[in-house]
């Protein structure tokens, strides 16, 4: 594993004694002290979770926002100094490029946080159909990224930073606000990918140790833990959260994956408009939905998905599945032909060769 990168906290959770795994060519922690166990602390107090692995693109310049527009689905121009959103970057076809948090941080500067399987893809799309008309850098490298999420996590975030701590533990979600940490400038965000109060921190690299220090000498009186991939996997599908490579991907649309509330279709123009407004019109041929299992087994990507009523009829795949800790019950999400993907109806997962019966359910699972 030598050749794996290797972020600026690495060292310090070797200490914690991490199990360490290949993420997308990243050298990171799936646990410390078990995945079912980070995973019920994360939702009972509070954990800090390493995601310096994901991508940190800056675009910049007087025509940043309308350039940008042009290149996400939700509304760029709609936000604020301060404010943040979620959106898909889709090709001309509406298959999606990635899923992405955009942060406008002045009136002619925005970040764009995209996925680390797609760092370089993002950069090199954005960048192209920005067509020059603006500053597009990469500056990954230059960043650290923590996530602080659980009840505890604002009770941490005001011990680490008094005064500035809890007026931002105050911001609505997509909110981000500034601190000064070892004479470096920290971007905290009311983000997320847990469904639980949290905030996620963009690091110099220079201030990264400073920084993790801060936070885990304030968590000592909130019990804060180190939290692995794996929880942060368990936590996301319970919330029926996208993962890029498995629930979505260029093969797949926001509205096949039930994500086109974030589809500002009122823009005059971005790409992928025109496909995506003829699938609305004409409906599309599959959606993703959440299942529980009814009988015994845990779902898994790939799993194929078979109509009860015809047991040769496939109707659809697996895309993401667990066990879920907080539920006690094995859950899943996949892409379902219509008309069979509506609630209520019944599935049979294929797992390892024997037929489960499962059932369509209503999403989130779990409700915050």
């Amino acid at each position: 594993m030598s050749d794996l990168k290797t972020t600026p906290f690495f060292e310090l959770q070797k200490q914690l004694e991490g199990r360490f795994v290949d993420f997308h060519g990243w050298n990171l922690p799936v646990q410390f002290n078990g995945i079912i166990e980070e995973h019920r602390h994360v939702r009972e107090k509070v954990g800090l979770f390493d995601v310096s692995h994901m991508g940190e693109v800056f675009v910049r310049g007087p025509e940043a926002v309308a350039a940008l527009d042009r290149v996400v689905t939700n509304s760029v121009a709609a936000l604020e100094d301060g404010q943040a959103c979620y959106t898909p970057i889709c090709r001309p076809d509406g298959g999606i490029v990635d899923d992405v948090i955009v942060y406008r941080l002045a009136h002619d500067e925005l970040l764009v946080c995209c996925n680390a399987s797609n760092r370089e893809k993002d950069f090199t799309w954005i960048r192209q159909q920005a067509r020059g008309e603006c500053e597009v850098l990469d500056r990954s490298d230059e960043f650290g990224q923590l996530a602080l999420q659980g009840p505890r996590a604002p009770e941490v975030l005001a011990a680490a930073f008094p005064g500035e701590g809890a007026e931002i533990a105050s911001l609505a979600p997509f909110r981000h606000h500034s601190v000064v940490v070892g004479g470096h400038t920290v971007l905290i965000s009311t983000t997320g990918y847990t469904g639980e109060r949290g905030f996620e921190f963009y690091i110099p690299r220079e201030a990264c140790a400073t920084a993790w220090r801060t936070l885990w000498s304030a968590g000592a009186d909130f019990e804060l833990r180190p939290i692995g991939l794996g929880a942060r996997d368990t936590l996301r599908l319970e919330m029926r959260y996208c993962l890029y490579g498995n629930d979505i991907d260029e093969s797949t649309t926001p509205l096949e994956a039930g994500i086109a509330w974030a589809v500002a279709f009122d823009k005059p123009h971005f790409i992928g408009r025109e496909a995506l407004l003829a699938a609305r019109e004409h409906g599309v041929a599959r959606r993703l939905v959440g299942f529980r299992m009814v009988e015994r087994g845990v779902p898994r990507q790939g799993y194929a998905l078979y109509s009860p009523d015809d047991e040769d009829l496939r109707v659809g795949e697996v895309t993401s599945g667990t066990r879920s800790p907080s539920l006690g019950e094995s859950i899943g999400l996949g892409y379902v032909r219509v008309p069979h993907h509506k609630r209520g109806r019944r599935l049979l997962v294929d797992v390892r060769g024997k037929r489960r019966l499962a059932k369509i359910v209503r999403t989130p699972f779990l409700r915050r």
